[in-house]
């Protein structure tokens, strides 16, 4: 058995936003750093931290993102799993919601958003939409 780590954090950000929390807390990795840095560069989420809760322990807290009392991510969908992985060329990455949201790729430049890999022309492994 293994765990969705990104999976689990999409989760965490999706649900602070069904429960209109404020501010939301998830564990600390590489990856779900680079993520939160991506959404707020795109303005999904207001901020983030980093907590350090022991010498050995880290979390990120992220300040969720409202207008008028609506959320800002309509929609946080995973799209690669680690039971079915989704890849795609530059060439192959489709629109999310006619251009009003991102796709979130791995790349071997890093992650990135589909506008910046179409951009630089690379393709990867696609990790998750936002709209």
């Amino acid at each position: 058995m293994s765990i969705d780590s990104i999976g689990n954090y999409l989760t965490i950000i999706r649900n602070g936003f069904v429960l209109g929390k404020r501010t939301v807390e998830a564990p600390f990795s590489k990856i779900n750093f680079a993520l939160a840095e991506i959404l707020k560069e795109e303005g999904f989420i207001k901020d983030y931290k980093v907590i350090e809760q022991n010498a050995h322990i880290k979390s990120i807290l992220i300040s969720l993102k409202y207008v008028d009392g609506e959320s800002v991510i309509h929609e946080l969908k995973r799209l690669s799993r680690p039971s079915r992985r989704y890849y795609a060329g530059s060439k192959n990455i489709r629109p999310v919601r006619g251009n009003l949201g991102i796709s979130i790729l791995s790349t071997n430049k890093g992650l990135m958003t589909d506008k910046k890999a179409k951009e630089i022309s690379v393709g990867g492994e696609i990790i998750c939409s936002v709209w």
